[in-house]
């Protein structure tokens, strides 16, 4: 039997801590030589949060330039992070523990949902995570896939503008890019609650925890 996080899991999941946070700093940085969305002369009101400036201890990489070599230098880390983490799902077959299979965590998720919000008196069964757990870190993944493939759009809007194209073209893929931070900057602040509500799990991520 393996341990509730075997080391791949932990060493990825540590990796990606202080990457996903260096990635967000410098990319508010990016941000901030224009914080707007949408063609210029044509601005997409709707996007949230375009044109607020940022505090300087919420940024990386001092200006534009130096900036972007940080973006990518840890985006790259972060693309080869992932594909480790998800070979190790696939090889070790822990996908089938850790992520989100509707026909068996729709119902558990939302009876966890009722018991959080005292709807319910005892949780559903669980095993490694819960139907609500599975369904947040399987969206984190997706993203994650969401930040890096729009990234690349924006990185490259005419080698790959087939790509760009998905997203609505460049300004579409830096809307995307944003929303998404968002979303998993709101996804880190709602695990961080869980880890403080449930100890044992961070200090699993540490040790591996006792095999069953």
């Amino acid at each position: 039997m393996r341990r509730p996080q075997p080391l791949a899991i932990r060493i990825t999941h540590w990796v990606n801590v202080p990457v996903l946070v260096v990635m967000a700093m410098s990319g508010l940085q990016i941000l901030r030589a224009y914080p707007y969305f949408g063609p210029q002369g044509e601005r997409w009101d709707w996007v949230p949060l375009q044109g607020w400036m940022t505090p300087d201890w919420m940024r990386a990489g001092q200006w534009l330039a130096g900036a972007r070599h940080l973006h990518f230098l840890f985006a790259w880390i972060f693309v080869i992070n992932a594909i480790a983490y998800v070979a190790y799902l696939i090889a070790s077959r822990e996908y089938k523990r850790r992520l989100f299979w509707p026909p068996r965590d729709t119902r558990p998720m939302f009876q966890q949902l009722a018991y959080y919000v005292r709807l319910r008196k005892e949780p559903p069964p669980a095993d490694l995570y819960n139907g609500l757990q599975r369904q947040a870190y399987t969206v984190a993944l997706v993203l994650g896939l969401l930040e890096v493939l729009s990234g690349f759009a924006i990185w490259k809007p005419v080698q790959l503008s087939w790509l760009a194209a998905l997203f609505g073209g460049y300004d579409g893929a830096r809307v995307v890019h944003f929303l998404a931070l968002i979303a998993l900057a709101l996804f880190v602040v709602v695990h961080v609650i869980m880890v403080l509500l449930h100890p044992k799990s961070s200090l699993e991520m540490v040790t591996g925890g006792k095999k069953p």
